[in-house]
């Protein structure tokens, strides 16, 4: 404050008019003397202000109010938090600006990095940077705030190889990481890989080189895997865990220290993608393609795309990991941004259970009903055996899928001739229709083996627990599904049931799994179905015994699926291959853009009334869905940016004119039917 300006306590001046009544006023504060204004993205959610706003600093507030600090600021009328995201000297606003309010707290929790990828994010996904925020920083924690940091540990020395040896081309990745290289993967480890451990040698590599790293998993059950196997490698301290299960004031002690710098590895669920760690060097997304990486809060990114973001960002090394490979990691190594990474087929071979299916040729003449039952002989014959030497993995899928219908005969998935959409079935009186276009189809074909019934299927994990105990008495039956999972189980004999994702690890490996109802997962009315199929399939196979020491698998699904057959020959790169050909003869993602609108059908018609569509974008619908209606938007890849921004632009004028409800808008959504 210079001299020339009055202090705080003689800012109270007697103010009269002539022949009134003299009454106290508050002149205003004067302002910062250096870089007077502060950007602060406000937050308010509406598309049309997704902009910073500017506002005066207050001189008392000119230490605190720093790039990244949490500020509270008047906005049309209401109190509203933000956050600084720049200082500068002047406004290129003309007209008066509004002072800050109040600095919530000085710590500079919104780095400089993080906002960027905040506004990439919003970009890609048509929505706003304060909902992308909302997910990037957690809530704040005073106490938290209050406690100091620990500093920062010594960079480990680079790892051994230890199963990257086994890898074609992995040494090399490790190499390239501890040497400060970026690196892009897509790694597709083989049966029984210790995944966990060789993580962690990807996460030690990339911190002997003194940079940061960062892993999400899909869920707590593999950050607690990836998190020990850390520990073990480097020691208690070296990383820390960000998911929801810490609870906030844990986990936002963690994510400060991550802030300051105080640690420099963090695996976690998919909010963890935006933590803010310092000089970043590696980004892991571990089985990319489960669904939890989605997120359910608009603008609904998905965890891989933010750390595909970053990576570019940041000029890091970026992994995308997982026993299965989806169309989107296929798309990276098909245009040439990454290379795969994965062992040799020696290797494969010598690890990879046998795996047999109910629907071959011998096991059709030896049991007719096995194409039709959903524990056919060969499954029984199998679990038997397996019982007489260790636990047995039963793995039925969830319940609760949507409306599907399929060929009674051949169980081909029904789709619509018109625009691929999947055909559902509303009551037992109405024709099959097309859930994207409408179009009924009341004489119904397949167009595989020409068969005109239709047949639907839903399967129950309690259920068949309870046949199981049945059928194998004074053997144990441990259920683990969403609601009270397993961990672990021991080597002793049992019926382990689990719903995918809920697998227990067995001590010395399964000998045995019973993968069931693959005719109902391949049939989902879904675009992913059979690609989601495998994923949950070689995940339950890795926990199972080489062949080599007797470990067995059953799949209950034709044997002629693509899904089936790469699951028998464990190739997923080759499904993943063939799965990219056929969503581009189909213009579906990965090797498409599509956006979803769902809202009332007067307000999804207005959005695409205001929508400047790229020239080459299609338009399906509306149709009527349960929540009121919906639109598909398809457009070519390289139209991608400019889609997102014809809906985020319509969204504005919308909101700026304050008319009709709101419309959500997911772009490339993962249950994209």
């Amino acid at each position: 404050m210079s001299a020339s300006e009055p202090a705080e306590s003689d800012q109270l001046a007697l103010v009269a008019a002539p022949g009134r009544r003299r009454f106290r006023t508050r002149e205003p504060e004067p302002v910062a003397d250096e870089l007077p204004v502060a950007a602060v993205l406000v937050d308010v959610g509406l598309p049309h202000l997704d902009r910073p706003f500017d506002y005066l600093v207050p001189a008392s507030m000119a230490d605190a109010a720093v790039v990244g600090a949490r500020v509270s600021v008047r906005f049309a009328g209401t109190d509203h938090d933000g956050f600084v995201a720049a200082r500068k000297d002047a406004s290129d606003h003309e007209g008066k600006l509004a002072r800050l309010r109040r600095v919530v707290s000085p710590e500079p929790v919104l780095a400089p990095e993080i906002a960027a990828l905040a506004r990439a994010v919003a970009d890609r996904y048509a929505g706003t940077v304060s909902d992308v925020l909302r997910l990037a920083v957690p809530p704040r924690h005073a106490t938290a705030e209050k406690a100091a940091s620990p500093d920062p540990p010594v960079p480990p020395a680079a790892p051994d190889p230890g199963g990257w040896a086994e890898h074609v081309d992995g040494v090399a990745l490790l190499d390239a990481l501890a040497g400060g290289g970026a690196p892009r993967a897509v790694w597709t480890p083989g049966p029984a890989a210790d995944w966990p451990d060789l993580l962690a040698r990807l996460v030690a590599a990339t911190l002997s080189g003194g940079r940061g790293a960062l892993v999400v998993v899909p869920d707590g059950r593999d950050v607690a895997l990836a998190s020990s196997a850390l520990t073990e490698l480097l020691g208690s301290g070296s990383h820390v865990e960000l998911e929801a299960d810490a609870g906030p004031s844990t986990r936002y002690k963690r994510w400060l220290s991550v802030r300051r710098g105080a640690v420099r590895a963090v695996v976690g669920t998919r909010s963890a993608a935006f933590a803010p760690v310092h000089d970043l060097g590696l980004v892991v997304v571990w089985d990319d393609g489960d669904d939890l990486h989605a997120e359910p809060r608009a603008p609904y990114p998905h965890a891989r795309e933010v750390l595909l973001l970053r990576a570019h960002q940041a000029g890091a090394a970026a992994v995308v990991a997982g026993f299965a490979r989806t169309a989107e990691a296929e798309q990276l190594l098909a245009t040439g941004w990454a290379r795969p990474v994965t062992p040799s087929r020696q290797a494969v071979r010598a690890a990879a259970p046998r795996v047999q299916t109910s629907g071959d040729d011998y096991e059709q003449a030896r049991d007719e009903a096995a194409r039709s039952a959903r524990l056919p002989s060969l499954a029984w014959r199998t679990a038997r055996a397996g019982l007489g030497r260790g636990p047995v993995l039963v793995q039925v899928p969830r319940a609760g899928y949507l409306p599907g219908v399929a060929c009674a005969r051949c169980r081909t998935p029904a789709r619509c001739t018109a625009c691929s959409g999947p055909l559902v079935l509303g009551q037992a009186d109405q024709p099959p229709r097309c859930a994207w276009c409408a179009t009924a189809y009341p004489s119904w074909q397949c167009g595989v083996c020409g068969h005109g019934s239709l047949r639907a299927t839903v399967v129950g994990v309690r259920r068949t627990a309870e046949e199981l105990g049945r059928a194998f008495p004074g053997v144990p039956v441990l259920l683990s599904r969403g609601d009270a999972v397993r961990s672990s189980v021991g080597a002793e004999p049992a019926l382990v049931v689990a719903t995918p994702g809920a697998e227990p690890v067995a001590t010395g490996g399964y000998t045995a799994a019973l993968l069931l109802d693959g005719t109902a997962l391949l049939a989902r009315p879904n675009l992913r179905a059979a690609e989601e199929a495998l994923r949950r399939w070689l995940r339950a196979a890795a926990l199972v015994r080489p062949g080599t020491m007797g470990g067995e698998i059953v799949v209950v699904a034709d044997s002629s699926a693509p899904a089936v057959q790469a699951l028998v020959r464990w190739d997923p790169a080759g499904f993943a291959a063939r799965e990219l050909a056929e969503r581009a003869s189909l213009h579906l993602p990965p090797a498409a853009r599509v956006a979803e609108l769902t809202g009332a059908v007067v307000d999804v018609d207005d959005l695409l009334m205001h929508a400047e569509l790229p020239a080459d974008a299609e338009v399906i619908g509306p149709v009527p869905v349960e929540d009121g209606a919906r639109a598909m938007i398809r457009s070519p890849r390289g139209a991608g940016t400019a889609l997102a921004a014809a809906l985020r632009s319509a969204a504005g004028v919308r909101s700026a004119r304050r008319t009709g409800g709101s419309v959500r808008v997911r772009i490339d959504p993962v249950d994209f039917a």
